[in-house]
């Protein structure tokens, strides 16, 4: 009997021994596994800051010779010569910013009413065909919003809106010289009306994901003190989703920032600073991708990459900004 028991303890002894040893094992690899993670993760962290350490060095390097010729004048200079060698990056600077303004002027309202009406008013068995369409509008290639905008767009909008525009403020001191100028079709309010088409979806739809995470409770309490739909969408919804919208449009602004082949198509590509937003002008992008497989001289190329890094630090600035704001909005809230 006692040689029995001896033996039933020695057998659970060595079981005890062999699970100790598979959970072992098994906790092992567990640590194997997470810790080849966290490397991964780490080397994934620092490959993103030395990629963008990269490109800010080359363009850096790249865009010295321009800097060190024409120093500060760089950024206020006008001219724009290729033969004379002499380069200003004022005007594109003033179309890239101008034109933007005019996309997020008329992209933002737009788009925030689209996504409040997805999410509040518009009906169930439409909802679905309206976001599936916004959804592709983002899906289009930049060359064919440029190809739509030169041949479809600029003619329109050079017999009827323009023209309407000019003689409708002719006569008012301010406005005359905004909207001045003959009729071209192409210029900056149309590369505007592009890059304002280009980002709506993007700002449509963060704002319809985060309108749809306001608790229905604040909007049914809203309703129910006798709020109108207005005051819901501006008091209840979009105060309290407004850090997603922020990210929103803050997300389509860089978009248009650097959008480059369909303000290509219809800005005009003209290297000069105008007060009429009719009147052509051109962008960073647009100047790189015209005139980069046609410089000629180190110089040349220079200024060229000189652009880049004034478009890359004018990002670099709007994102800034943009994490500033957030940062504050969430100081608020919290």
């Amino acid at each position: 009997m006692l040689a029995r028991r001896g033996s039933v303890a020695d057998l659970a002894l060595q079981v005890n021994e062999v699970v100790v040893s598979s959970r072992a094992k098994a906790l092992d690899r567990l640590r194997l596994g997470d810790s080849i993670f966290r490397s991964l993760t780490q080397v994934a962290s620092v490959a993103v800051l030395l990629i963008l350490g990269g490109a800010m060095a080359s363009l850096l390097i790249g865009s010295l010779p321009a800097l060190s010729t024409f120093g500060f004048g760089f950024l206020i200079d006008q001219r724009w010569n290729p033969v004379t060698e002499k380069f200003g990056a004022l005007p594109a600077i003033y179309g890239t910013l101008v034109t933007s303004f005019i996309a997020m002027l008329i992209a933002v309202p737009v788009g925030l009413m689209i996504a409040f009406f997805l999410t509040e008013l518009c009906p169930k068995w439409l909802r679905r065909p309206i976001g599936i369409a916004i959804e592709l509008l983002a899906g289009i290639p930049s060359i064919i919003y440029g190809i739509w905008g030169l041949f479809v767009l600029a003619p329109f909008l050079q017999q009827t809106l323009q023209p309407f525009l000019i003689s409708l403020f002719e006569n008012i001191p301010v406005l005359s010289s905004i909207f001045e100028g003959p009729p071209y079709g192409i210029g900056m309010l149309t590369a505007g009306l592009i890059l304002a088409i280009m980002v709506l979806p993007f700002i449509t739809s963060v704002s319809r994901d985060v309108f749809d995470a306001v608790p229905p409770v604040l909007k049914e309490a809203a309703f129910g003190i006798g709020c109108t739909t207005w005051e819901v969408f501006r008091n209840v919804v979009l105060l309290y989703a407004r850090v997603g919208v922020v990210g929103g449009i803050m997300l389509g602004l860089g978009r248009a920032l650097g959008e480059t082949m369909a303000v290509t198509f219809v800005i005009g590509n003209a290297h000069k600073i105008s007060a009429s937003i009719i009147a052509p002008g051109t962008t960073i992008s647009a100047t790189i991708a015209n005139e980069f497989t046609e410089a000629v001289g180190d110089l040349y190329t220079s200024s060229l990459i000189a652009l880049g890094l004034i478009l890359f630090v004018i990002t670099f600035i709007v994102l800034a900004i943009a994490r500033y704001m957030l940062l504050r909005i969430e100081r608020r809230i919290g």
